[in-house]
């Protein structure tokens, strides 16, 4: 802990620390941010001398393309955009929030209530996090914090998650000595999404930013998931992990990303499971006629491609474990065109005007055909596509992408190996 002065010098020596979380290129960049947080702290809060900052990144969902919500397997990673907050324990009892460009989120920690006037409101999640800590027996108490997020909103990297994950970790540092593992403040933070927040989501979010890293996540369990780390080092692979935002409408398309795990669970409910994962594939090609005819093609395609992407994502894991890039790409490609052809989650069938993932993905293939990978990133129907590039690839690709889809559509990250910590 310290006060203004001597966390602004730590910043200022900080190059290390900071080089780990998001590049040696942006650690300028970085140390500016961090110092303007910390004197935005004391602008609102006064100075203090027990200040803490803590970080929670973004993710990439990097394989398992819609496998979560029917209990599959996924691969994903932290990235280097975060939602950061300088904090300072209180003795009141209140949790201050403010973040940048928000309202404040202001609970006692005596009123730990669902609120249903606040669902879909940061404070909601404030309050529900704080809750579950002490449904689970942790210490809770009060603190203030000033936050500021880079992690790009409808995106697909999830700054929803990062910002719950950040209150987790604030609570685990300043009440619990960190002893709360970053699978539990996960669970915590699906827990208030869902009862909160009143969004109904998988773990995968979560998880990968929690836990940080490269990590498989196998749903067999809902309640306990193995989780593993995989052994792979991004930041010496080679190539850049780029996300392409085609800026597209997300308006109204609820429907279509429901009707994805509705349509795969109907197909489960005919074999009397209410998941796909507890149906072989096998058994959806011996009743095919029946169930395309009970269903609809679309559905049993999607439940097809559900099973096809769990194992990919073992043949994925697979690959990076043993060093394999080349296998790891094929398997990215194999993937996004199994998404593209039978998920169908690439384009909006209420907007078939707007196929802006679609053509995203064209351009791509014509650049890194042979040499990277390409892929819809996430939920579909709109917003980004991701891509691994070569290095020496990276400007040129960019160029072309933001040729078409405008100047800071092509976001170049990589993946971080720390998920929420105290950082300072």
């Amino acid at each position: 802990m310290a006060n203004k002065a001597q966390l602004i010098q730590a910043i200022n020596q900080a190059d290390e620390r900071l080089s780990e979380l998001y590049g040696k290129e942006n650690v300028s960049a970085q140390k500016a941010r961090y110092i303007e947080a910390v004197e935005k702290f004391c602008e609102i809060y006064g100075e203090r001398d027990n200040l803490v900052i803590f970080s929670a990144p973004g993710r990439t969902e990097i394989g398992g393309n819609h496998t979560d919500h029917n209990l599959g397997k996924v691969l994903a990673g932290s990235v280097n955009l975060d939602v950061i907050a300088v904090t300072s324990a209180t003795e009141n009892g209140r949790i201050r929030v403010q973040s940048k460009g928000h309202r404040e989120a202001v609970v006692m920690v005596d009123d730990l209530a669902i609120r249903d006037n606040e669902a879909g409101q940061s404070v909601s999640l404030v309050r529900g996090m704080a809750s579950r800590f002490q449904q689970l027996g942790y210490q809770i108490g009060g603190f203030d914090a000033y936050s500021t997020s880079n992690v790009l909103r409808g995106s697909g990297l999830s700054s929803s998650a990062a910002f719950e994950v950040l209150v987790g970790t604030i609570l685990n540092g300043l009440y619990n000595d960190g002893s709360v593992s970053a699978v539990d403040i996960a669970k915590m933070s699906q827990y208030a999404e869902n009862e909160y927040f009143k969004k109904p989501c998988g773990l995968m979010d979560q998880m990968a930013s929690s836990v940080g890293g490269i990590i498989t996540i196998d749903f067999c369990d809902k309640e306990n998931p193995v989780i593993e780390k995989v052994n792979f080092d991004f930041q010496k692979s080679g190539y850049a992990l780029c996300i392409v935002d085609t800026g597209g409408n997300h308006a109204d398309l609820t429907s279509e990303y429901a009707s994805i795990p509705g349509e795969m669970k109907a197909v489960a409910s005919y074999f009397g499971k209410s998941v796909l994962r507890e149906v072989a594939k096998e058994e959806i090609l011996a009743n095919i006629a029946t169930l395309r005819e009970q269903f609809g093609d679309r559905a049993v395609l999607r439940s097809l491609h559900c099973l096809d992407d769990n194992k990919r994502v073992e043949k994925e894991v697979e690959a990076l474990n043993n060093g394999d890039f080349d296998v790891f790409k094929q398997a990215i490609i194999e993937s996004g065109n199994s998404s593209f052809r039978f998920l169908q989650n690439v384009y909006a069938t209420v907007n078939p005007k707007e196929q802006g993932l679609s053509l995203a993905i064209y351009i791509a293939q014509g650049i890194l055909e042979g040499k990277g990978a390409y892929r819809v990133h996430g939920g579909g129907f709109g917003g980004t596509t991701q891509n691994f590039v070569p290095v020496e690839m990276v400007d040129s690709f960019k160029s072309a992408i933001e040729g078409v889809f405008g100047k800071g559509k092509c976001h170049i990250l990589f993946i971080r190996n720390h998920g929420g910590i105290k950082v300072l």
